[in-house]
């Protein structure tokens, strides 16, 4: 029994090697995940490595006890609790067999798992109320086998389950330089389940091709099932001489409407944010969607500043059609938006990070559906925040962090009438958070 137990723990810690690089392009928030990228054990296998992190907190919304005027839609569940709340943000585990930088046929792994509130809200982004949250959640954020073919300077394929090439904030809060989310990232597919290839052209040069079955989504078809869905992936990467500074672009077309959005909340609507609107996925209607994603993102460390400041913008345009679209339901929304951050390393244990962002839409159909009659889909969406991180590294292997942030724009508080679907009652803020969160990377 003992020795059973024993085997069962030793697999367990064997699903782990963060290094936080294939959760997002390689270059993205590059700066903060220094901490968590250099820790690991070998295991008894040569060349797999474990590693991750804990990751808990505590947050405050300042937006009041009443569950509907509590909610802060520009957040993601975790960062939307009503006010007093202590999270376990995620308890991280990966093992990876990494490729070698040979360039021969050769191959790899990958697996990431994720436990605790993120995963619930990673695994299901629709769901978007306080009582949600549900830290003994299991997420399977990444699972891949790496292929390289010796063509050239070497090809390399990911077959599998892999996080999103979109955007520059990542699913793991530790590499992120703020602890909270931001309004872009809410925009973006988290994973997909297919095919992604990457070359390296020249140092300064690489790009991405993939196919999946679509965001968020592990089979290929539609919400309707009508139709086969599909997302087509694209991504170019331009690094300047030195190494100090990135360009990335990255692009996604999804053929059909995606299972990315699931059942909507409190009355038939819901912040459903992340992918595409409810009202263009669901119904019979949602065969004949399709959905455009453009994102561009960068980061530069000046060399006059001695690696202390690190700058990065990401941005992104989108657009969602369906069919029989009409003003007040309406099946055609484009949003866009940008984000601008900045970081100063004051010395070896302690640095300051900011971000400010604004996400707009010609209407509100990216982030709420149009259950019932009376809805006032129509009307355009204008949100912002601001953010402001201490980060504190005064132990080997642990990061302190403190935030505040603001959030203001129209439907920025409360839910649509459950009943009339008005908008009438939603507040545009300001929502104030201040949150704190402790990491251990292993």
């Amino acid at each position: 029994m003992i020795k059973n137990i024993t085997a069962i723990l030793g697999v367990l810690a064997a699903v782990a090697s963060l290094s936080l690089a294939d959760s997002a392009p390689e270059t993205s928030a590059q700066d903060t995940k220094k901490m968590v990228q250099n820790n690991f054990v070998e295991t008894a296998q040569k060349g797999i490595k474990l590693s991750g992190y804990v990751d808990a907190g505590y947050s405050y919304n300042f937006a009041g006890a009443n569950q509907n005027g509590s909610v802060v839609n520009s957040r993601v569940q975790s960062d939307s609790a009503q006010q007093g709340d202590f999270n376990l943000y995620a308890v991280k585990l990966a093992l990876e067999k990494a490729m070698t930088s040979e360039n021969k046929a050769q191959a790899g792994f990958r697996v990431d798992v994720m436990i605790g509130e993120d995963a619930k809200y990673l695994a299901n982004p629709s769901v978007q109320s306080n009582s949600a949250q549900d830290s003994n959640y299991l997420f399977l954020e990444q699972a891949y086998v790496q292929l390289r073919a010796p063509v050239g300077n070497g090809w390399d394929f990911k077959v599998g389950k892999f996080a999103s090439i979109l955007g520059y904030e990542v699913m793991e809060r530790p590499a992120n330089m703020n602890i909270t989310y931001g309004l872009l990232y809410n925009q973006f597919p988290f994973w997909y389940t297919g095919v992604l290839s990457s070359y390296k052209f020249d140092e300064y040069l690489d790009g991405k091709l993939g196919v999946a079955n679509g965001a968020n989504s592990d089979n290929n078809t539609t919400t309707s099932g009508n139709s086969d869905g599909v997302a087509l992936l694209a991504a170019l990467n331009v690094t300047a001489p030195g190494g100090n500074a990135n360009w990335s672009h990255n692009f996604e077309y999804s053929t059909a409407s995606e299972n990315s959005t699931g059942n909507p909340t409190s009355g038939g609507t819901s912040t459903t944010q992340n992918a595409l609107p409810v009202n263009v996925s669901n119904g019979a209607a949602g065969g004949n969607a399709w959905t455009i994603i453009y994102n561009s993102w960068g980061n530069w460390a000046p060399k006059f500043a001695n690696d202390k400041l690190l700058f990065a913008f990401d941005s992104v345009l989108g657009n969602t059609a369906g069919a029989n679209n009409t003003p007040n339901n309406p099946k055609n929304t484009t949003w866009w938006g940008a984000s601008a951050y900045a970081k100063y390393q004051f010395n070896d244990w302690f640095s300051l990070m900011s971000r400010g962002e604004y996400f707009g839409g010609d209407n509100i159909a990216k982030i709420y559906g149009s259950p019932t009659s009376g809805a006032n889909q129509s009307a355009g969406l204008s949100w912002w925040e601001y953010t402001i991180t201490a980060g504190f590294n005064v132990i080997d292997n642990v990061l302190i962090r403190a935030e505040y942030r603001l959030d203001w724009g129209n439907y920025m508080t409360g839910v649509p009438n459950s009943t009339t679907g008005s908008t009438a009652g939603m507040g545009s803020g300001p929502a104030h958070y201040a949150g704190a969160e402790v990491v251990y990377s292993f």
